[in-house]
């Protein structure tokens, strides 16, 4: 399993042909929307408070990736959401040097590596945020996890971030949730984890762990209330346009059937008479990095060949809103330009960029590739 999908396993194929079929009537974003099913509420999840460590004033919070690939909202809503809490120290940290490259578009300079973060900080995190990995075998990954979790670390996992961890065995007893489309191979590979459905995020001690893409948007402001209580996350939550952060979600409107086989293979069938196109997202100092992911995630899922590309004024690194230090892809004026470039959000609250985003994907590529990538990204759009 790579990152969190587009998550058509090898039933994509079944779902192409059974969409081309079925494409008279296609699952449109309002159907995803229309799609919630009656049922129990979760239980109540709180992620214990924060307390204080080593004689720190503030918490140490470390997001990691794999350099070769790591879900790029997994990673970047986190780390955004967090770094503006202004009460906590938060790093991005990667297993080697060099780039990391997040999927299915961006690429970042990391702040540390496993390595210096542990000669900078040898008595560890306080938080390991660990996204969707591409490589989630990865033994250095997996031991430095492992490691900073004995030294008493709370470990968060993001969408299918799940399968990194369990792999640690760290989620042994623990109740967890992942992605909807890895449910059922989640329980298979890791029957020992009690897998929970039907909520947006699972605390469990010092076991954290979130369900697909999208969740990572309540399970940071959960973290940002643990770490500064209820009144400071509630004012971040109102300046980036969230209202609630709540557990409660419909997982199982989300699932491999009918009408999602037809919504996919009605997305990548219209995807054929389309013309592929790569489409650049401006960059440039201070930029709002949640805006950028979401930007450049939800257009990479509309099944249309979409190419996501960064671009500068020049090639050097550029210093986001959060602190990322992201690398450009393209610079303004250089060969090789995007086909054509994006505006930024009409909205600056960082959060309402998913829905203005699908909207723009819906008037441009059509309903249907916005209904995929909500799907994607297990977001039930609310009108």
């Amino acid at each position: 399993m790579k990152t969190c999908p587009s998550p058509l396993f090898a039933l994509r194929v079944a779902g192409l042909l059974l969409g081309a079929f079925m494409a008279a009537a296609p699952a449109s974003a309002s159907d995803v929307t229309n799609a919630r099913s009656a049922y129990a509420p979760p239980v109540a999840e709180r992620i214990e408070p924060y307390q204080p460590r080593f004689g720190r004033t503030r918490p140490l919070i470390a997001v990691v990736g794999e350099n070769g690939g790591t879900e790029l909202t997994d990673f970047v809503i986190p780390y955004g959401v967090l770094s503006r809490l202004g009460a906590a120290d938060v790093v991005s940290v990667a297993t080697q040097p060099g780039i990391l490259h997040l999927r299915p578009a961006v690429q970042i300079q990391p702040d540390l590596t496993m390595d210096e973060f542990d000669r900078r900080h040898p008595e560890g995190a306080d938080y390991v945020v660990v996204p969707a990995i591409d490589n989630a075998d990865n033994p250095k990954l997996l031991g430095w996890i492992t490691a900073q979790a004995g030294k008493g670390a709370t470990t968060v996992s993001i969408c299918d971030g799940a399968l990194v961890v369990a792999k640690t065995g760290l989620m042994r007893g623990h109740r967890a949730t992942g992605h909807w489309a890895t449910q059922s191979l989640r329980q298979e590979k890791f029957p020992d984890t009690n897998w929970e459905t039907n909520i947006r995020y699972v605390a469990d001690g010092k076991i954290v762990s979130s369900a697909g893409v999208s969740a990572s948007i309540p399970i940071s402001f959960a973290l940002v209330e643990a770490i500064a209580g209820h009144a400071h996350a509630a004012e971040l939550a109102r300046q980036m346009g969230v209202s609630e952060w709540g557990t409660q979600h419909d997982s199982d409107s989300f699932h491999f059937g009918l009408r999602s086989y037809a919504m996919y293979g009605a997305a990548i069938v219209s995807g054929w008479f389309g013309r592929s196109e790569t489409v650049g997202v401006p960059v440039s100092t201070g930029v709002d990095e949640i805006a950028v992911a979401l930007m450049a995630d939800v257009y990479s899922r509309s099944y249309r060949g979409v190419k996501v590309w960064t671009v500068a004024a020049s090639a050097e690194p550029v210093r986001t809103l959060g602190g990322l230090t992201l690398v450009p892809d393209r610079v303004v004026g250089s060969p090789g330009a995007p086909d054509r470039m994006l505006s930024a959000p009409r909205d600056t609250r960082s959060m309402q960029v998913l829905d203005e985003v699908l909207d723009r994907v819906s008037a441009e590529y059509g309903r249907v590739a916005a209904a995929s990538a909500a799907y994607d990204l297990e977001y039930a759009r609310r009108r």
